[in-house]
């Protein structure tokens, strides 16, 4: 018999709320995270907006002894990483350590790291360089310190697979509980705001407003939109079996039901047109959870404000669920956090397990003119309050990558 997977616990940072309360509300009333950046001098920049996490502070979380030599993403998913071990009530010993793993999906993580000791050894030279800042500079650092701060002995994975890494973090614990390899994953993951991966996407011209003649809005499937706002953020959930959490009396607060995926290579950075990889993969986590399309009350959507892609997800859903795609609620979370590259899937799926417990659909915010290329209904402005028993979470790249998640409440 199939072994069932629930979530008991919420770490999260984000630049709308720190913690799941915050984070929660925020979803709820609209409210969004962008905002000028501080965190480095942006003022060059055509655009000088992003999901920032203001104030942040990881001795709140984890105390101050510990945190000198490490990153911003590493402190970032350490602080996220308490937040998630508080949240599910688990005493971690030496007793069950080796039955719990970390499974942490970051790509852009280590740049700056890697960025400040290089400058620092090319400059100086290679032996002024501070050999405890070398370690921040792995892409499995913030991990791994996950495990370390919580004494965590079962696996550690760092996975790097772009814009569906934490997706596929959770994915990759999900599958582990059910080989029953370990009872408890603390899946998610981080990616860090700073100077070097904004210059990257503005380079790109991936950034909203930094085209010639545009200007800065972030408003998936209007049609004003014309590109991405990036953001930063850390995310971790317990995912956890289920009788493992019964017997220690864990507040569930979902149901795993399974996942869908798909690698739709087309071209560098742009998406196929015709979105096979995306109707695929939504295919595919329907036939894993055993589900029909009316099982699926609401559909966060992947939407992360450019043109091609809110385009080719509109059409997708409508291809897959027909007419009833029509009447599917379809936020966008990033409507309200930007595109948060490797921890934007885990941060929808936080926001949907929101949905579930707190019996509301967040909205798609500053929707106001409607394309008719998308003309599904996006929630636009104004969250609902319904109950919502099923959910889809559609996360998915232009390199190709796309995965999907199905959760819902828990059922005795």
């Amino acid at each position: 018999m199939k072994k069932r997977v629930v979530i008991t616990g919420v770490g999260i940072l984000a630049s709308n709320g720190k913690g799941k309360d915050e984070y929660w509300q925020a979803l709820e009333d609209g409210r969004v995270g962008y905002k000028p950046v501080t965190l480095f001098d942006a003022g060059h920049y055509k655009t000088n907006i992003a999901g920032e996490i203001s104030d942040f502070d990881a001795s709140i979380y984890v105390g101050q002894k510990g945190l000198r030599n490490l990153d911003r993403s590493t402190k970032l998913l350490i602080s996220a990483g308490r937040l998630a071990v508080n949240d599910c009530g688990i005493n971690i010993s030496e007793e069950n350590s080796d039955d719990i793993g970390v499974a942490c999906g970051t790509t852009l993580g280590s740049i700056k790291s890697i960025s400040d000791f290089d400058k620092v050894a090319l400059i100086e030279g290679p032996r002024s360089a501070n050999p405890a800042l070398f370690p921040n500079t792995v892409i499995n650092s913030p991990s791994s310190q996950v495990s370390i701060w919580e004494f965590i002995q079962g696996f550690n994975t760092t996975i790097a697979s772009g814009f569906t890494s934490s997706m596929d973090a959770m994915s990759f614990a999900y599958n582990f509980i059910l080989w029953d390899k370990v009872k408890m994953v603390l899946a998610g993951g981080v990616e860090e705001l700073c100077e070097q991966t904004f210059c990257g996407f503005h380079t790109l011209k991936f950034l909203s407003g930094v085209k010639e003649g545009e200007q800065f809005i972030n408003c998936p499937f209007d049609k004003r939109r014309n590109g991405i706002t990036f953001g930063e953020g850390a995310c971790l959930l317990a995912f956890e079996e289920l009788e493992h959490a019964k017997a220690r009396g864990a507040n569930i607060y979902a149901e795993v039901f399974g996942f869908g995926y798909a690698f739709d290579p087309f071209r560098i950075n742009k998406y196929n047109p015709r979105g096979t990889g995306v109707k695929e993969s939504i295919r595919h986590a329907l036939k894993e959870s055993n589900l029909e399309i009316n099982d699926i009350d609401c559909i966060f959507a992947n939407a992360n404000s450019t043109q091609a892609a809110d385009k080719i997800e509109t059409e997708a859903i409508k291809e897959i669920f027909g007419k009833y795609a029509h009447k599917i609620p379809i936020p966008a979370v990033k409507s309200m956090v930007g595109e948060c590259y490797s921890v934007s899937g885990a941060l929808s799926v936080t926001a949907a397990v929101g949905s579930l417990v707190k019996g509301f659909i967040p909205p798609t915010v500053n929707y106001k003119e409607r394309d008719e290329n998308c003309d599904l209904d996006y929630v636009p402005n104004k969250s609902r309050k319904q109950k919502l028993d099923k959910i889809l979470v559609v996360n998915f790249a232009p390199h190709g990558s796309c995965s999907n998640i199905v959760i819902g409440q828990y059922r005795k």
